[in-house]
């Protein structure tokens, strides 16, 4: 029976996940999803080796679980971040804006190729993950087609286009790097769904991008 040090067992095994997917996220930036091993978590996590099985039956139940989070944690910071903007060009930089943002502190590390390494199953339920975050600017742009703000367009393709240019690149943590990066990521965006010349324009200029996840 492990070690309770929390106030309860549910507090306790919330606290061991938690420990897991930041160990994950850690080794995973450092060597590569398929270079670490489940003992290799444990180790970095700090938690004895029969723990990790005790929450997660192997290596990619323990991705899964975390990308679950991560996207249920990122949804909830856009849409906070859209909360009470009605206007779809305010609302499509913040979302650029945001994602600039958030890409840094969320997204899992680039470049590994998860079709070589997932199960079928697996990589089905990590596009649906990814299929939570597109609805959104889905719908920012088809509310921007409606109320004229964009012209008519392919709305698959486009998305296909603006997430691989934001999810493409590693924005700069922090300071004056993130908010210049992130002021090139919104007008390129917006020239990309046609907005008119005068809303690429940004007259009122969005608070810096706050570096607090």
């Amino acid at each position: 029976m492990p070690k309770i040090e929390a106030g309860s067992l549910s507090e306790h095994r919330a606290q061991v996940r938690a420990r897991l997917f930041s160990a994950l996220s850690r080794l995973m930036h450092d060597r590569g999803f398929e270079a670490i091993t489940m003992a290799d978590i444990a180790s970095e996590a700090g938690v004895g080796r029969t723990a990790v099985y005790n929450h997660f039956a192997d290596k990619e139940m323990l991705l899964l679980a975390f990308v679950n989070e991560e996207t249920q944690r990122y949804v909830a910071e856009l849409k906070a971040a859209l909360e009470g903007i009605t206007d779809p060009v305010e609302q499509l930089r913040r979302y650029v804006r945001k994602q600039a943002k958030l890409t840094s502190v969320y997204h899992l590390p680039p470049g590994a190729d998860y079709r070589s390494i997932l199960s079928q199953s697996a990589l089905s339920r990590m596009r649906e993950h990814a299929q939570v975050v597109s609805a959104l600017l889905r719908s920012i742009i088809e509310d921007g087609i409606e109320q004229g703000e964009f012209p008519p367009q392919d709305i698959d393709s486009v998305l296909t286009l603006i997430n691989a240019s934001i999810n493409g690149q590693r924005f700069p943590d922090a300071g004056p790097e993130l908010e210049r990066a992130a002021n090139a990521a919104e007008l390129f965006v917006l020239r990309a769904v046609g907005a008119s010349t005068e809303a690429t324009v940004r007259t009122n200029p969005l608070p810096e991008l706050s570096t607090s996840a």
